[in-house]
């Protein structure tokens, strides 16, 4: 990646956790695109260049992170799948510097913060048209690993629909559960379970 192209991943992931931060503190309605572009220290209208509206600014850190899944499962074609695919989703969801340097008081205000931010219809919609391009990715990716066709067989579908659910479904319990678990170790064993083929506990 060249200097400018860096320099503008670095603004839209600026730029979508301070939607996120200030959504997760404030609530959706009381955020406003120029709030999210002064907190990034950019104009609204640099905002603007980036996403269409604050929805899409928020899920571009959950978007960016599974599309680096993808691009990850392209770099070692000689790794067994499943361990490459566990490998790119730990590393891409592990805490970043953003995520723990935000100010929110603690964990469970947090974590509050967030379940009430994703009960917001708009955004969920937004999580959903965004899973759907990162699943196609992965889908390209498993595709290019194992010989075959997603437009074609079932295969490189049905494990990229297998790693979305597992991640979501790990942070899905991350976040109900009281006190916090972990994510890592949630997605860890997720994935440890579709690799071991969902025995029965």
């Amino acid at each position: 990646m060249g200097l400018r192209e860096r320099k503008k991943a670095e603004t839209r992931a600026a730029l979508s956790w301070a939607a996120l931060r200030l959504t997760v503190e404030r609530g959706l309605d009381n955020v406003r695109v120029e709030d999210i572009a002064e907190a990034a220290g950019v104009s609204p209208r640099t905002f603007n260049n980036y996403f269409s509206g604050k929805g899409e600014a928020i899920v571009a850190r959950h978007l960016d992170r599974c599309l680096r899944v993808a691009d990850v499962l392209r770099e070692d074609p000689e790794e067994p799948l499943w361990d490459a695919i566990t490998r790119a989703v730990l590393t891409q969801f592990a805490p970043d510097a953003a995520a723990t340097a935000h100010p929110v008081a603690d964990t469970a205000q947090w974590v509050t913060g967030v379940r009430m931010m994703l009960a917001e219809p708009a955004l969920r919609g937004e999580m959903l048209r965004a899973g759907a391009v990162a699943e196609a990715e992965i889908a390209a990716a498993v595709g290019d690993r194992t010989g075959t066709a997603p437009e074609r067989d079932l295969y490189p579908h049905l494990v990229a629909s297998a790693v979305m659910a597992a991640t979501n479904t790990a942070m899905a319990h991350h976040l109900r559960s009281d006190p916090p678990v972990p994510l890592g170790p949630l997605l860890a064993d997720a994935l440890a379970q579709l690799t071991a083929g969902l025995p029965a506990p």
